[in-house]
């Protein structure tokens, strides 16, 4: 699996590999470079390929992080999209150190963070560095130290960095670095964005229930938007999107 995922070259790949009904699976996820506990847009990928041959309904994916229902819709026309509901997250103070050594990594100074979103560890099915950008001119502009990101990201067990810049109280733009699974950068990380909506509720920024906004991978030039939902009655994170056949 690891070798495939190399040769497919894409941040993840997605592999089933053990079924215990159509719709019951068991599914694991590798970068080019080693295996993740768990990727949010290769699950919904992984729905909506099932789907196009099964039909729209529920999933259930058992994977490392534990077990996550996804839900595939289609509307009238017949495009389908799919929503994850993530393992229980959990939102950490991220230590003093970390933040230091992956702002240099990033090039990047303390004065360009927002200092109205601190920096946190954030959890929903992998762990997740959020730092928050004072502005979009800051964010685009990401050209950062490969080899020393990947060190401090093994060091403190992250799958990605989730660098995000507030355009309003529910609209965030987003990008994840992602060294360790030998890619620059994550087009689209659903695992993110279910950190990002624990965080944003650990943090007060919204009330339950909410929808986000987050769009992610404009600046590298393969745009895509992410939806996630937070409820009063469940600390879980729910993430939506649609999926496109690549050749």
């Amino acid at each position: 699996m690891l070798a495939t995922a190399a040769e497919v070259g894409y941040s993840e790949t997605a592999f089933i590999t053990g079924r215990r009904s159509p719709r019951d699976l068991t599914v694991r996820y590798f970068s080019p470079k080693a295996e993740v506990p768990f990727c949010g847009h290769a699950t919904v990928a992984t729905a909506i390929a099932l789907a196009e041959r099964l039909g729209p309904g529920d999933f259930v994916f058992s994977t490392a992080a534990g077990t996550v229902p996804v839900t595939v819709t289609a509307d009238d026309s017949g495009a389908l999209r799919a929503t994850l509901t993530s393992v229980e997250p959990h939102v950490a103070l991220a230590p003093r150190g970390t933040v230091i050594e992956a702002l240099a990594a990033l090039r990047w100074a303390a004065t360009d963070l927002d200092p109205a979103l601190p920096a946190r560890i954030a959890y929903a099915g992998a762990r997740h560095l959020v730092l928050a950008a004072a502005t979009r001119a800051r964010l685009a502009d990401l050209a950062y130290d490969f080899d020393r990101l990947a060190d401090l990201m093994r060091s403190a067990d992250l799958t990605t960095l989730q660098l995000v810049w507030r355009e309003s109280a529910t609209v965030f733009h987003v990008r994840d670095p992602f060294p360790v699974g030998g890619v620059v950068e994550d087009p689209a990380t659903g695992a993110a964005a279910a950190a990002l909506g624990a965080y944003v509720r650990e943090l007060g920024l919204v009330a339950a229930p909410a929808t986000l906004t987050l769009h992610q991978g404009h600046d590298m030039g393969r745009p895509g938007l992410l939806t996630v939902s937070l409820r009063e009655d469940d600390p879980r994170v729910r993430v939506s999107g649609t999926g496109v056949v690549i050749s």
